[in-house]
């Protein structure tokens, strides 16, 4: 399917977003690429969603400490959380804040929040995930191992992206263009997923002009 968004979509980026995303800090274990040169690694193919049911993507599972109480949504909200919010019985979230970037929102209310797979269940199927075991499609849902993979997010903001790639939705805030780009272009390496040419032409416009010194990460999930 042909992406007319990003005929209008990405102009309005290289106006809007002039400056690279900061670098992040680096964890034991992880490189880090220019975004040009962490595009050009990612193979190009045709997509196929044949086949594709979110259910192939078990989530979530009992996260990262199996002994919290805490499935892998609420512990990445209390990971990304700007000010904690209180735990209560079975890891039940009350107060606390967090800033949604895809949008640029605080909010108060984790019940409004959606931890949203950057990369859509959708598009990783699409891209090579078809062709996975159960085990790793579920790792890769509940994937906690990168920072980029889940983010915590506005229900609003969250359906509007939908099962887009970056072809067609980019978020609503100008200045985290760079960042989403790069966090795209991250998972896709991490966990070896392919573009297709909609996408591929998006992103090298990005890569080319307002986040030529984008840094990304790779990294690799544990087997």
């Amino acid at each position: 399917m042909l992406k007319n968004l990003m005929r209008g979509l990405v102009p309005l980026a290289l106006i809007l977003s002039p400056l690279a995303a900061p670098s992040p800090a680096v964890s034991a274990g992880v490189g880090v690429v220019l975004l040009p040169d962490a595009l050009a690694e990612l193979p190009e193919a045709t997509e196929d969603p044949t086949g594709f049911r979110p259910a192939a993507f078990p989530h979530w599972n009992a996260g990262l400490d199996a002994a919290d109480g805490c499935d892998t949504r609420s512990e990445v909200l209390l990971a990304e959380a700007v000010d904690a919010p209180g735990t209560g019985a079975d890891c039940a979230l009350t107060g606390g804040r967090w800033t949604s970037y895809y949008d640029g929102q605080s909010v108060t209310d984790p019940t409004t929040l959606r931890v949203d797979h950057l990369v859509p269940l959708a598009e990783a199927w699409e891209s090579g995930a078809s062709g996975w075991t159960q085990e790793r499609r579920e790792r890769f849902a509940n994937d906690q191992g990168a920072t980029a993979t889940l983010v915590a997010v506005t229900a609003r903001s969250q359906r509007a992206k939908g099962d887009r790639d970056p072809a067609e939705w980019v978020p609503s805030d100008a200045g985290q263009y760079c960042r989403y780009v790069g966090e795209w272009i991250s998972t896709k390496l991490r966990w070896g997923l392919s573009v297709d040419k909609d996408e591929m032409e998006a992103l090298k416009l990005f890569a080319d002009g307002p986040c030529e010194e984008t840094v990304v990460l790779r990294s690799t999930p544990r087997s």
